[in-house]
């Protein structure tokens, strides 16, 4: 997969997803598939239950089918997914 600006555009719902850093520490550590999104919250299926966990706090790895790992600012992600496709963001590398 070719890592992009427009990965913030994707879906992530069915994506491996885990907390690295979080302005709330019980997040930190948070693994698991994402089973659904809302505009400000993820929710991920965690040690047999879903946890919702606020995109605007958090910083998530997300590991897509082909193996690709990578690091999304939370903050980039809030907002409907389908408003996300009209959202440009500034290449940051």
């Amino acid at each position: 997969m070719k890592i992009t600006p427009d990965i913030v555009r994707g879906e992530f719902i069915g994506t491996e997803s885990r907390i690295t850093r979080s302005q709330h520490p019980s997040y930190v550590g948070i693994s698991g598939r994402v089973v659904n999104e809302t505009k400000s919250t993820f929710t991920i299926f965690h040690a047999g239950e879903a946890k919702n966990v606020i995109k605007d706090s958090a910083v998530f790895n997300f590991k897509f089918s082909d193996g690709t790992v990578v690091e999304i600012d939370g903050k980039l992600l809030v907002g409907r997914p389908e408003d996300r496709l009209k959202k440009s963001v500034k290449r940051l590398w």
